[in-house]
């Protein structure tokens, strides 16, 4: 069965604070306890829960590594996820040099640019090869995820080139939505639409407050 995006979503933010918990020193946490955490239900945590076929014995809460290690049995892959950075600029140098500090068991391993004051360079241990490389490169690394963080108008250029080195996932960053075939899976990613978004709501906040 296919986990509902959201689900997903919350999956991993439980894991994050589960593996918060453990380096704290706490090895049993409750279903309300997590939910407080991230600021919805005990109801929900516990659906989510069950929807990935986790049981335990709540009498004194869920045990955290237990509940961890189940979680990664649900969302990570057997082997390592292969991933690379298109587009080395500071949000794609930033992106690599936050995400392989975390320990996780996907791992960025290649980078790709057009720029060659950039390209045969290494950006914290991610070597930057030139975009004319891209399916080489892709097929050597056993890469099957892309990270875009490209100028918005050089997006669209990048499509094709994904498709043809049979890449399965794509996060973009780059505030211009991308659509792919089916098989493709895309999370379009706009930095803009999420701030202007929380700005309207903190216009709001601060208007009802002076009612």
């Amino acid at each position: 069965m296919t986990l509902p995006e959201k689900t997903v979503e919350r999956l991993s933010e439980y894991r994050r604070s589960l593996d918060d918990c453990l380096e704290a020193g706490i090895t049993h946490i409750f279903s309300h306890v997590l939910a407080g955490m991230h600021g919805i239900t005990a109801v929900q945590v516990r659906r989510d829960l069950m929807l990935i076929g986790f049981s335990s014995d709540t009498k004194k809460g869920y045990d955290v590594r237990v509940l961890s290690g189940f979680i990664s049995s649900i969302l990570d892959s057997p082997e390592p996820a292969g991933i690379a950075v298109v587009g080395m600029g500071h949000l794609g140098q930033a992106i690599a040099k936050f995400f392989n500090s975390k320990g996780l068991k996907m791992r960025i391993t290649a980078a790709f640019d057009i720029d060659p004051a950039k390209v045969g360079r290494e950006f914290d241990g991610v070597p930057c090869y030139d975009m004319t490389r891209f399916e080489e490169m892709v097929a050597a690394l056993d890469i099957n995820m892309v990270v875009l963080s490209t100028p918005r108008d050089a997006a669209g250029d990048l499509v094709l080139p994904i498709i043809n080195a049979g890449i399965g996932g794509v996060l973009n960053f780059t505030s211009r939505p991308l659509n792919f075939p089916r098989g493709i899976v895309v999370e379009n990613f706009d930095i803009t639409t999420l701030l202007e978004k929380v700005a309207y709501f903190v216009k709001e906040e601060e208007q009802n407050e002076g009612f």
